[in-house]
């Protein structure tokens, strides 16, 4: 649960803000009361959240690149952020393989960039990388990773995430052993959510196979994560952020994702999005191998737990559930950020099963 009363009296810096993570963590600040910078290059999709909700009249948004070091220094003088939390990258496999160059320049020079203006900006209490749970060395075991397990990520993406958490280390152990500044990483799981248009995931291409009028077609139903709502992944990255400023002692890397009954198939969860939107929505197993993804991988939380008395709010159903309803919303043509709000209420005030 956030705590307004602390991030009240807050600037936090997003990096990458105008993304969907990007634009649900700004909805949840504003509504805590939050100040809120953003920097970020524009929109990754033609249709998208950071627009269709309006965020942007809210929301000081400055355009830049975070592979521009000398800007990015700049901005962080000028803005004396309290908080930072770096989210800025590029975050699909496919594209990976495709412009493995461009990935890991955004992905590894981008964290040092953004570490090094932190560097040089002493309002800087708390930093946040959020990198993924694909920066593990795959076993394809069947239990989930620790945080203590080898970082070696297969594909571009997943290494170049792996490189973002070791500089991460390196710079906490190379210039902020003082303490000024508490450091963590946070690595998530497969989040979902209303308001995500990337290209390659599957709760996108199940919408637009809703708005096409067509059947969903799954090319890789078989391979096992940990699936969990986009507000489960941002409040627990802002709880970290929020924790570690005022007491050092916890900052580190933490696995953010679902309960073991979380980590399902993607044919099972498609299943689950066909039902829960009725209509007679149907999907087609067309599994064409393609370039090399894991196909099993779950996340041991044990260490949040732990630190932080966390435990996860929204199960998949009920993920599921709020993702529906917030792209019946959209197809509609509905208010946007006032679902958005109501559903960050919901998660806020409500109990979801996983508490009960």
């Amino acid at each position: 649960m956030i705590n307004k009363q602390f991030f009240g009296k807050k600037k936090v810096l997003i990096t990458g803000n105008t993304g969907f993570k990007g634009t649900w963590m700004s909805y949840a600040l504003l509504d805590a009361g939050a100040e809120v910078v953003g920097y970020s290059l524009e929109p990754p999709t033609k249709i998208n959240l950071y627009e269709l909700s309006g965020i942007g009249k809210y929301v000081k948004t400055i355009k830049g690149d975070v592979r521009d070091c000398d800007k990015l220094k700049e901005i962080m003088k000028q803005e004396k952020p309290d908080i930072v939390i770096h989210m800025a990258a590029q975050p699909i496999v496919k594209e990976g393989y495709k412009n493995p160059v461009g990935t890991y320049e955004t992905n590894v020079m981008g964290t040092v960039n953004v570490l090094e203006s932190i560097r040089f900006t002493d309002s800087v209490k708390s930093f946040l990388n959020v990198t993924t749970d694909k920066v593990y060395e795959n076993k394809e075991w069947e239990w989930g990773y620790r945080e203590n397990e080898n970082l070696n990520g297969y594909d571009p993406y997943s290494n170049s995430k792996s490189c973002s958490e070791l500089i991460t280390s390196c710079y906490k152990k190379s210039f902020f052993e003082d303490g000024q500044v508490a450091i963590s990483t946070a690595r998530a799981g497969n989040v979902i959510g209303g308001g995500d248009f990337a290209e390659n995931r599957i709760i996108p291409d199940c919408v637009r196979a809703v708005e096409n009028k067509t059947d969903i077609i799954v090319r890789n139903p078989y391979s096992i994560r940990p699936y969990q709502h986009v507000l489960e992944s941002v409040m627990t990255y802002l709880m970290i952020a929020e924790r570690q400023f005022n007491d050092a002692n916890v900052q580190g890397s933490y696995n953010v994702g679902p309960n073991d009954i979380d980590c399902i198939t993607t044919g099972e969860l498609v299943e689950q999005f066909c039902n829960k939107w009725g209509n007679n929505l149907k999907w087609i197993n067309r599994y064409d191998g393609g370039p090399h993804e894991a196909q099993f991988l779950k996340l041991d939380c044990s260490k949040l737990k732990k630190t932080f008395g966390w435990k996860p709010r929204w199960n998949v159903s009920e993920a599921l559930d709020k993702t529906v309803e917030w792209s019946k919303e959209y197809i509609k043509g509905g208010n946007i950020s006032k679902i958005m709000l109501e559903q960050i209420n919901s998660y806020e005030e409500g109990k979801g099963s996983n508490e009960q």
